[in-house]
Parts: C-alpha cells; sequence; structure tokens
C-alpha cells in the first residue's frame, strides 16, 4: 500500500521515553520515529522489552510518571501535537479520536459494572449522549463486533463472558467513538486461535469500513503476517527495520528480523528444531554500547561496538539500522 502522497495520520519522531529508576536510567524508548496512514495497519514487533508497548502508551500518554517520562520527540494525530495537550485535553483524544485496546480485558474492564453500562460511559463522556441513547448505542456496538445476543450481554458483567468475548468488548469499547486511529497491544494473545483469526478479521474489516488506522503491537509473526501493511521491529528501544510486510518476509535485512522470522515455524519445513537467536533483549538501563544487536548477532564485527548504526534507506520505503548497509549501496 502506497501512501507517500497522502499526509500521514499519525507521525511520530524521534521519540524518547525514559524510566529514571534508583540511579539507572532505562531508556525504554530511544528516538523511534514512524508515521501511520489512514487505511493502514503497521505491526510494530520485537521480543518482550524491546519498547513496543512502551511506545504505544507514550502515544496515548499514560506512561506512569514517576518513574517514566517522555524526554523529547513528536507525536502528531492529524498534524495535532499531542505531547503539547493538557492532561483534560488528552482524556478527550484517548477513546474519542485514538481508541486501545489492551492485552488482558480482565483488567481493563471493571468487575463491578455491567458491559452496557461500560460500554455507554464513553457516549456519555465524548458524545454527551444520555444514558438512555447510550444504551440503546451499546447494544448496537455489540452486534457490531459480532454478538448474537447482544440485549442480554449489555446485562452481564465481565466474568460472565469467556475470554474471546471479552476482547470483543474491549474492540467495542475503544470503537464506540469511532476513533481514526486504532491501537491494539497484543489483542489476541489470551485467544485461541479459531477466536484469534475472528478478531483480527474483525479489526480489518472495521478498519475498512471507517477508513481508520491500525497500530498493532505483537510478537506473533504469524499475525503481522496476515494483517499488516507494513512492520516496524524494535530491538533495544529502537527502530531496527520498517519494511513493507511482504518485503520483510520476504527479504529481511537486519539480522535481527532474520532471526525472528527463522525462528518461525513453517508448516512445508521439516526442521526437527526451529532457529533461535541466542541470549536476551539487555535491559533499558543497560544497552552495549553501539549497536545494541552486536552480542547476540552472528554477523558482529569489531566496528558494531563502536558506534549505533543509523537507521537508514536502502530501497523505497525500507529502512534498516546496521552497519552492514552502510555505504555498501544496500549490499550484505
Amino acid at each position: 500500500m502506497s501512501n507517500e502522497n497522502n499526509e500521514a495520520l499519525l507521525e511520530v519522531d524521534n521519540l524518547k521515553t525514559f524510566f529514571y529508576i534508583d540511579d539507572k536510567v532505562a531508556r525504554a524508548v530511544d528516538g523511534v520515529s514512524f508515521s501511520v496512514h489512514r487505511g493502514e495497519t503497521v505491526a510494530l514487533v520485537g521480543e518482550s522489552g524491546s519498547g513496543k508497548s512502551i511506545t504505544s502508551m507514550s502515544i496515548m500518554q499514560l506512561i506512569p510518571s514517576p518513574p517514566g517520562k517522555i524526554e523529547e520527540g513528536s507525536v502528531k494525530l492529524e498534524g495535532k501535537e499531542l505531547l503539547k495537550l493538557s492532561e483534560r485535553q488528552m482524556t478527550k483524544v484517548r477513546g474519542n479520536e485514538i481508541g486501545m485496546i489492551f492485552q488482558e480485558p480482565m483488567t481493563s474492564l471493571n468487575p463491578v459494572f455491567t458491559i452496557g453500562e461500560q460500554l455507554a460511559e464513553p457516549l456519555v463522556k465524548h458524545k454527551g449522549m444520555k444514558k438512555k441513547d447510550a444504551k440503546a448505542e451499546a447494544v448496537k456496538l455489540l452486534k457490531r463486533v459480532g454478538f448474537p445476543r447482544a440485549e442480554e450481554t449489555v446485562k452481564e458483567h465481565p466474568h460472565q463472558l469467556s475470554g474471546g468475548m471479552r476482547q470483543r468488548v474491549m474492540i467495542a469499547m475503544a470503537l464506540a467513538c469511532d476513533p481514526k486511529l486504532l491501537i491494539a497491544d497484543e489483542p489476541t494473545t489470551a485467544l485461541d486461535v479459531t477466536i484469534q483469526a475472528q478478531i483480527l478479521d474483525l479489526m480489518q474489516e472495521i478498519k475498512e469500513k471507517y477508513n481508520s488506522a491500525i497500530l498493532m503491537i505483537t510478537h506473533d509473526l504469524g499475525v503481522v503476517a496476515e494483517t499488516a501493511d507494513r512492520v516496524l521491529v524494535m530491538y533495544g528501544g529502537q527502530v531496527v527495520e520498517n519494511a513493507p510486510s511482504k518485503v520483510l518476509f520476504t527479504e529481511p535485512k537486519h539480522p535481527y528480523t532474520e532471526g525472528l522470522l527463522d525462528s518461525m515455524p513453517d508448516v512445508g519445513d521439516e526442521k526437527e528444531r526451529l532457529e533461535s537467536i541466542k541470549g536476551t533483549v539487555p535491559p533499558a538501563h543497560n544497552f552495549p554500547e553501539g549497536c545494541r544487536f552486536a552480542p547476540r548477532c552472528k554477523y558482529a564485527m569489531k566496528e558494531c561496538t563502536e558506534a549505533v548504526p543509523e537507521l537508514r534507506e536502502i530501497a523505497p520505503n525500507h529502512q534498516v539500522r546496521c552497519i552492514l548497509y552502510e555505504d555498501r549501496g544496500g549490499e550484505k
């Protein structure tokens, strides 16, 4: 999907979010830049600890402060700078212009209130609806996300629903005010494969119908292959590769991306053991000098430990942060 001529819906530029714990500084998000266009699904992928979720929480300004702080950078939604908004102004953006689907619906849904009450709340708050109208709209929202018995479900509490149903309620809540952007943080992790496919189809359907955009945070490359137009691979708080989905899966360039793809099971492959990347993501307060992936990289050279490589374009719409592509015409 080429969006070069469209103005970006979301633009993140040089975002830095640090955490100050004891005497340590954890650079959880360290100079991240990307954009998301209308009608596009962009996936942020990487292992736990790579900075994906902190990036999404920074966009929503939900970073606990202290210990966290957005140190610098810019986050623009349709050209409006979100980082300059007051908490009150930001509350109007959350749920209204940007919807968020969290990983674990049980922690995001209030066990005390019915599903109908929780769905009605953003409609009363953001759209100024009367409670009675909001409750009627809640039924419609549940139908929109595939609840066959929506009229009964609005009267139920979260514990009465299955995991897949709760996740559908979360999507209904995120969609209540027709947001321009939907941020989905591991939206299918706790679900079985059949429900997972239904949830992903539903999100895709809604995106197309309302010409909105999705920023999907996941470590599941199978989900990415199914849904994403573009993929940003994160490691150590930085973007290490940014490419259209088809290109990334057929021609991965960064050694970390290669490692992630090699560790994916392939139905047609008869390998007894999957490849794995040695070691673990370093803690954000203790990144190595130079390239953050160097200690785990099979191509690492002495120069890799001397300077942090830049994220550079090696082909149209394809950026890589790796010394192997610096001044070598994109050849490894």
